[in-house]
């Protein structure tokens, strides 16, 4: 990767792709299975991992999308933070979210080099010509939602037509020129989903200094929704969803990393989150790319008060 430092100069990409099973030789003997033709070219979607996360947590979600019709990307960059910790996650250049420097550069620099891999792929080796490299839709989980959020910028990256985030927020930092509770502008020709958990406990630490006495689960994501998207285009969503913490994201869990500590526990069950996420994600990615009418009543659907999954919702 270009301005990076050995050993943190590398990321680790697995891409996940429609394909077509013929159980013939070549499969047996390369264990290479050709993407399904009949589908391509793929739009991409790209998973932004959050801090001490494997790509792994998220494969859960990209076997869904790939079966749904999309090429997945998740990715792993181990790199040294701030604070000087060397811990994997989706890569932040901190100071370009400075009230002198939002909005001029990508705060995430892994995603340049992401978009260069998937040229190249698109070139040679099993997925050349399969991807559509013009429908891409970037999304995250914790600092990785922030970073998908923050990033999704037509002017950097021309072929993002769309982002979401779980658990991640668009608040700005006061120590960085931000008055206090300030929102970070989204672009505003964009889709955008915003998901937050009713018991995510994490996010509810991270920015309860910001909320005050309007401190909760969900007030940085509600809040960067209200502040940070302007204008009326329906195509905008906030969705709340019932019972959810932080890590429901991932898959499998692991309470030896991240900050699971300061997490709550689930009210229900975890697989039937990420079930109703699922769901969620791939009619969003595919109304996204495709447009398809028969996706919008979908997406309707799964983004309202009444549905049984959610707590609260609302689009603009």
């Amino acid at each position: 990767m270009a301005g990076t430092q050995s050993p943190h100069d590398s990321l680790t990409l697995k891409v996940y792709y429609p394909s077509r099973f013929t159980d013939s030789v070549e499969e047996r003997s390369t264990g290479v299975v050709r993407p399904d033709s009949s589908r391509s070219p793929f739009p991409v979607v790209i998973l932004l991992p959050d801090e001490d996360l494997s790509q792994e947590s998220y494969g859960w979600l990209a076997s869904e999308l790939a079966q749904a019709g999309s090429a997945v990307v998740t990715y792993s960059w181990i790199n040294e933070d701030a604070s000087g910790q060397v811990r994997p996650g989706p890569g932040l250049q901190r100071k370009r979210l400075s009230r002198k420097r939002y909005g001029k550069k990508p705060s995430c620099p892994a995603l340049p080099a992401v978009f260069s891999a998937l040229k190249k792929m698109n070139k040679s080796g099993v997925l050349a010509n399969h991807l559509n490299l013009s429908c891409m839709v970037l999304g995250g989980h914790g600092l990785g939602g922030r970073m998908a959020l923050l990033n999704a910028n037509r002017d950097w990256f021309p072929a993002v037509c769309g982002a979401f985030a779980y658990g991640g927020h668009a608040l700005a930092d006061p120590e960085q020129g931000w008055d206090k509770r300030d929102v970070l502008p989204l672009e505003p020709d964009m889709s955008l989903l915003l998901i937050g958990g009713t018991n995510d406990g994490v996010l509810d630490a991270e920015t309860a200094y910001l909320a005050g006495k309007d401190a909760s689960p969900t007030w940085a994501v509600q809040h960067s929704f209200s502040r940070g998207i302007k204008g009326k285009r329906g195509d905008r969503h906030l969705v709340l969803v019932d019972g959810a913490s932080h890590y429901n994201f991932a898959a499998p869990r692991d309470p030896t990393t991240g900050k699971e500590f300061l997490d709550r526990r689930t009210r229900g069950h975890g697989k039937s989150v990420r079930k109703y996420l699922a769901r969620l994600l791939v009619v969003f990615c595919d109304q996204t790319c495709r447009g398809d009418p028969m996706t919008t009543a979908d997406l309707s659907a799964l983004c309202d008060s009444s549905h049984p999954m959610v707590a609260h919702a609302e689009s603009k």
